[in-house]
C-alpha cells in the first residue's frame, strides 16, 4: 500500500506535468496565431529608397538642429511593417511570464517531492527572467501601438495643394469676370441681389418687433429668461445682419459685400475678395500648408460670390468647393502652418473622423451622379441602349481638342465607356468607405483615373479636379513615398521638413501623438453635425425622383450632386448677331470657347471657365428666353457697348468701324463635328430665330421696356 508521501509527491507530478503541458500548448497556439496571422513576414525596404532624395536626411533630430520649427523625433531604428508584430510579441511574452508566475506560486511541495520541485522552480524562474528583460514598459508599447496607424500627412499636404489649385483656378475667373457678370454695370449686378434681400430683412424684422410685443401680453413666468435673451441686442444684430437676410428659398446669405457701404460701387470689392482669395490659395499651394482660419477665409469668399452670383454661380461645383472647404477646415490645425504639427515627441495625427467625413462626401458625390443617369428618363443610360457616349462629346457644354476624337471613335467603344460609367459612379464609390487599406486605395486610384479621363475629353470647368482632391485622402502616406517618383515626390509633397519625415516614416521611427482632448471633441461634433446634414442626402439618393444639386439645410453645408442626367442627341448654340441696319449686315459676337466660328478648333482651358459661355449652352437647352431673363440684360449691355460685358467676349465685332450697333437678335443653329481632318470644324445649320420672336429685331428701347415690364 503507498505511502502518504508517496500519494502526495505523485500528485504533485501529475499536476506539475498537466501545467507544463499547459504552458506547451499555449507558447505553440501562440507561435501558431504569429505565423498564420501574417505578423511573422519581414518588411522588405523598396529598392528605390536609397536613391529617392527626399530620405537623405536619416534622423529628424538632425533636421531638428537646422530647422527647430519640426515636430517629429526619431526614436529607435524599426520596419513600418514589423510594428503590428512587436506589439503581438509583447502581448505573448507578457502572458506567458503571468503564466509562469502563476506556477511558481502555486509550486508547494512537501516531502520527497522538494528537490525535484526546487529544480523545477528554478528552471521556470530562469524562463521568468529571461522573457523579462525582453518586454518594454507600458508607456513605449503604448507608443508604438499609436505609431501603427496610418499616417495621412503627406497626404493632407497633397491634398491642399490640389484645392488650392481649384481655389486659384476659381478666383481667377472671378477676377476676370466678375465686374462683366455681377458688377456695378454687368450683365446681373450684386447690389440687386443685396438690395432685394435687405428688402426681406427689414419686413422680417418689423414683423417680429409686432410679434414681440403682442407676446408680452400672454408672456408666461417660465418663458421671461428666454424672451430676454431673444430680444437681447445681440440676439437682434445677429437676426437683422445674417439670420433675416435671406434669399427667395429662406437660406441666409454669408456675404462679405453686406461690409460695403456704397451698394452702387461694389467692383473694388469684387476685385479685393478675388485678389484676397488668389493670395490665401497661392500660399497654400506652396507650403503645402493650411490652418482653420485661412480655410474658413477661403470658404466666406467662396461664399460671397455665391450669395450674390445668382445663375453664374448656380452650377453644382460651387456648392461642392463650399462643402469641399468646410470639411478641410477641421483638417488641418487651428493656428499652426506647420504640415507635421505636434510636439518634440512626435506629430499628431490626421484626424481620422474628418478623414472618413470627407471620404464620404466623395461617396456621396459619384453615387449621386450614377444614380441621376439611372433614374433619368433618357433611354441612352439604360441597358439595352447604351449609346449616350456616342453623343456626348459633341453635345457637352464645352468641347476641347480632344473631344471631336473621342466622339468618332467605334460605337462598340462608346457601349463600353458607358458600362464603364456605371460601374466608377455606381459601384467603386462603395469601395472608398471599406475598413479595408488596400480596396479603399483601389477605390480612389479608380475615381481618379476617371476625372483624369473627362479632364481631357471636355473642358467641364474645375469640376473634376475638385473631385480628384477627397480621393486623395484614401492615400496614405506610405502608399506616396513607395509609388511617387522622386521628382513627383518633390513637386506634389516636398516641403522643408518632408524629408525628415518620409525618413522617420520608411525607418518605421515616425510617431503619432495622441489627439488632444479638445481636438477629439471638435471632430466629433463635426462629424455627428455632417451625419445629421447628410441623412436629408441619403434619403434624396434612395428616392424615385431624386432632386440634383440641392441642398437641404439652411447654410447650405451639405448638398446632394449630380450632372448629365439627360445628354442631348444634338447641339443647339445660340448665335448673338447686331448690326447698323434692322436689314444687315448682321455681325456675330464670338465668344472664347462656346461654338461659333465653325472654322475655330476648341480650346483646352480645364480647370478655368468662361461663365457667360456655359451659360448659353443652358439656354440653348432650357428652351424660350423667358426661362433666362438674364438674356435680356445681356443683349442690352451688348448694344450699350459696355466695357466691362464686352470684355467677357473674344472680340467686340465692332472694335475699330467707327460705328456702334443699333439693332439686335438671337439666333440658333444646330453644330455638328465634321470628320477628323477635314475643314471647317463645325458643320452648323440654321434652326430658326430665338429672340425675338417672329421676323422683329431689338432696340435699345425695346429692351429697357422689355426689362421694366418684367
Amino acid at each position: 500500500m503507498p505511502s502518504y508521501h508517496h500519494v502526495r509527491t505523485s500528485t504533485f507530478d501529475v499536476r506539475l506535468r498537466l501545467r507544463l503541458r499547459l504552458l506547451v500548448a499555449i507558447m505553440i497556439l501562440a507561435q501558431s496565431s504569429y505565423t498564420v496571422m501574417g505578423f511573422a513576414r519581414p518588411y522588405s525596404r523598396p529598392a528605390a529608397h536609397a536613391k529617392n532624395p527626399l530620405l537623405k536626411t536619416t534622423t529628424i533630430s538632425d533636421a531638428r538642429s537646422a530647422n527647430t520649427s519640426s515636430r517629429v523625433r526619431l526614436s529607435q531604428s524599426t520596419n513600418y511593417s514589423d510594428r503590428s508584430s512587436k506589439r503581438l510579441r509583447i502581448k505573448t511574452k507578457t502572458m506567458l511570464s503571468s503564466i509562469i508566475a502563476t506556477l511558481l506560486m502555486t509550486i508547494k511541495p512537501a516531502g520527497a517531492a522538494t528537490a525535484a520541485a526546487e529544480k523545477t522552480k528554478t528552471m521556470l524562474s530562469t524562463v521568468l527572467a529571461a522573457l523579462s528583460t525582453t518586454i518594454k514598459p507600458a508607456g513605449a508599447a503604448t507608443a508604438v501601438a499609436v505609431a501603427a496607424a496610418p499616417s495621412y500627412h503627406l497626404t493632407r499636404i497633397l491634398f491642399l495643394r490640389m484645392l488650392a489649385i481649384v481655389y486659384i483656378a476659381a478666383f481667377s475667373v472671378a477676377k476676370f469676370q466678375n465686374k462683366g457678370l455681377i458688377g456695378d454695370r454687368g450683365v446681373a449686378p450684386a447690389r440687386i441681389v443685396l438690395n432685394d434681400c435687405q428688402k426681406r430683412q427689414e419686413l422680417r424684422s418689423a414683423r417680429r418687433k409686432e410679434w414681440a410685443e403682442e407676446r408680452k401680453k400672454y408672456s408666461q413666468k417660465g418663458s421671461r429668461v428666454m424672451n430676454k435673451l431673444s430680444d437681447s441686442r445681440i440676439a437682434t444684430l445677429f437676426r437683422d445682419k445674417f439670420w433675416f437676410r435671406t434669399d427667395r428659398a429662406d437660406r441666409p446669405l454669408p456675404c462679405l459685400l453686406w461690409l460695403a457701404k456704397d451698394r452702387r460701387n461694389l467692383n473694388p470689392w469684387l476685385d479685393g475678395l478675388a485678389n484676397t482669395g488668389l493670395l490665401l490659395s497661392t500660399i497654400m499651394l506652396a507650403t503645402g500648408s493650411a490652418n482653420a482660419l485661412l480655410i474658413f477665409a477661403l470658404w466666406l469668399i467662396q461664399r460671397s460670390f455665391m450669395s450674390v452670383g445668382g445663375v453664374f454661380y448656380g452650377y453644382g461645383w460651387e456648392p461642392q468647393l463650399a462643402e469641399l472647404t468646410f470639411h478641410a477646415m477641421f483638417l488641418v490645425p487651428l493656428l499652426s502652418m506647420d504640415p507635421f504639427f505636434g510636439s518634440k515627441s512626435g506629430v499628431f495625427a490626421v484626424p481620422t473622423l474628418v478623414l472618413w467625413a470627407i471620404r464620404f462626401y466623395l461617396f456621396k458625390i459619384m453615387l449621386g451622379a450614377g444614380l441621376i443617369k439611372i433614374k433619368s428618363s433618357d433611354k441612352k443610360w439604360k441597358p439595352g441602349d447604351m449609346s449616350t457616349m456616342y453623343y456626348f462629346y459633341e453635345t457637352q457644354p464645352v468641347p476641347n481638342p480632344f473631344s471631336r476624337q473621342f466622339h468618332f471613335m467605334p460605337k462598340a467603344w462608346h457601349k463600353f465607356e458607358v458600362w464603364s460609367n456605371h460601374f466608377v459612379e455606381l459601384v467603386a464609390p462603395f469601395l472608398l468607405l471599406l475598413p479595408f487599406r488596400k480596396w479603399r486605395i483601389s477605390g480612389a486610384i479608380i475615381e481618379i483615373m476617371f476625372q483624369l479621363t473627362l479632364i481631357t475629353s471636355g473642358n467641364l470647368s474645375f469640376l473634376n479636379w475638385l473631385t480628384i482632391a477627397p480621393a486623395l485622402l484614401c492615400l496614405d502616406d506610405v502608399f506616396l513615398t513607395n509609388n511617387l517618383s522622386s521628382f513627383a515626390q518633390k513637386v506634389l509633397i516636398g516641403t522643408p521638413m518632408t524629408s525628415s519625415f518620409a525618413a522617420s516614416l520608411k525607418s518605421g521611427s515616425m510617431q503619432l501623438l495622441h489627439t488632444p482632448m479638445p481636438r477629439k471633441v471638435i471632430s466629433l461634433a463635426f462629424f455627428m453635425l455632417m451625419a445629421k446634414l447628410n441623412v436629408k442626402v441619403v434619403q434624396n439618393l434612395l428616392a424615385k425622383r431624386q432632386l440634383m444639386n440641392a441642398s437641404f439645410d439652411k447654410l447650405r453645408l451639405a448638398g446632394t450632386y449630380g450632372a448629365f442626367g439627360v445628354v442631348a442627341e444634338e447641339r443647339e448654340e445660340l448665335i448673338i448677331e447686331s448690326a447698323v441696319d434692322a436689314n444687315g449686315p448682321w455681325k456675330e459676337y464670338n465668344f472664347n470657347v462656346k461654338p461659333g466660328d465653325v472654322n475655330r478648333t476648341p480650346r483646352w482651358i480645364s480647370p478655368y471657365h468662361h461663365r457667360i459661355d456655359w451659360q448659353l449652352w443652358i439656354s440653348a437647352q432650357t428652351g424660350r428666353i423667358e426661362r433666362n431673363p438674364w438674356m435680356l440684360s445681356l443683349l442690352l449691355k451688348l448694344l450699350q457697348q459696355e466695357k466691362d460685358v464686352i470684355g467677357l467676349l473674344e472680340s467686340d465685332p465692332w472694335d475699330g468701324s467707327g460705328s456702334s450697333p443699333k439693332y439686335i437678335r438671337v439666333e440658333k443653329y444646330k453644330y455638328s463635328y465634321n470628320k477628323r481632318g477635314s475643314s471647317p470644324y463645325w458643320n452648323r445649320e440654321r434652326i430658326g430665330k430665338y429672340f425675338p420672336y417672329g421676323q422683329g429685331v431689338l432696340t435699345e428701347a425695346m429692351l429697357k421696356d422689355i426689362i421694366r415690364g418684367r
